[in-house]
């Protein structure tokens, strides 16, 4: 008996050229990933730069995927750091969409995605052949091609040297997306927690421009679905429309405001 792979709706929502909404879900609690995905996300955010279990512990990344399995909506999973076996532990615990944070030149994010593929650029690519759950336990036909055909890792860019280096990194082959990160960006600018300030806006319209230019898809956060609505205008295609713990604190508040006591 064998399975067919599963896609990638988010690759695929990408490479047509069309816009997907996420959710970064700071609780990490399958139980809301899996409401997330009943709600109709196209992608939930797992952010384990900042926060969260290791990136190595493959049984809790198995629980949070096994949230979103049977649906259309896809884990995407941030990475602590460009390392490739970080690349490859997530990938074959299941996860088929990671992003990268600071990378710093063209040839460190090379690496990271040449680790996410079997075959890659004409040559070997640096993927191991290792846990099953990512190869269905051995019941996908042809696990080989499809996985590198399913699988996709973005990059943010928040970094002076990333700016520097953009050219190349949007050159990279087999980027999927470039995240563009004003917080962090603005800490390397010398501009800290300034979003609005003439410099970190200038960097940011020039890597949305090279990107769009580059026929490379470009993720952002959104402030507001305004501002999301404007940036998916200006050709965002992955964009975040907020937080669990921000949607909470939102209601939550509300309703506590609304109370007109005894």
């Amino acid at each position: 008996m064998s399975q067919q792979p599963r896609g990638n709706a988010l690759r695929e929502t990408l490479e047509a050229g069309e816009v997907a909404l996420g959710v970064l879900e700071n609780t990490y609690s399958p139980t809301v990933v899996e409401l997330y995905a009943a709600l109709g996300s196209d992608f939930v955010w797992i952010d384990l730069e900042h926060g969260g279990p290791s990136p190595r512990d493959a049984g809790k990344l198995e629980a949070l995927l096994r949230a979103v399995d049977g649906t259309e909506t896809e884990l995407l999973v941030r990475l602590p750091d460009t390392d490739p076996s970080l690349v490859r532990k997530a990938l074959d615990a299941g996860v088929r969409n990671v992003f990268l944070p600071r990378v710093g030149s063209a040839e460190e994010l090379e690496a990271a995605v040449r680790a996410s593929r079997f075959e890659y650029d004409a040559e070997p690519g640096w993927r191991g052949m290792a846990n099953p759950r990512a190869g269905r336990w051995g019941l996908t036909d042809d696990y080989v091609s499809t996985e590198d055909e399913s699988v996709v890792v973005g990059v943010t860019v928040e970094t002076r040297s990333a700016l520097d280096d953009l050219d190349d990194i949007l050159a990279v082959p087999e980027l999927g997306f470039v995240f563009i990160g004003p917080l962090d960006l603005s800490v390397s600018l010398g501009q800290p927690g300034e979003f609005d300030h003439p410099d970190v806006e200038e960097a940011v319209e020039t890597i949305r421009s090279a990107a769009v230019e580059a026929d490379v898809p470009v993720g952002g956060l959104g402030f507001g679905m305004d501002d999301v609505n404007e940036k998916a205008e200006n050709g965002y295609q992955l964009l975040n429309v907020g937080t669990t713990t921000g949607a909470l604190r939102s209601s939550v508040s509300g309703w506590l405001d609304d109370y007109d006591g005894a």
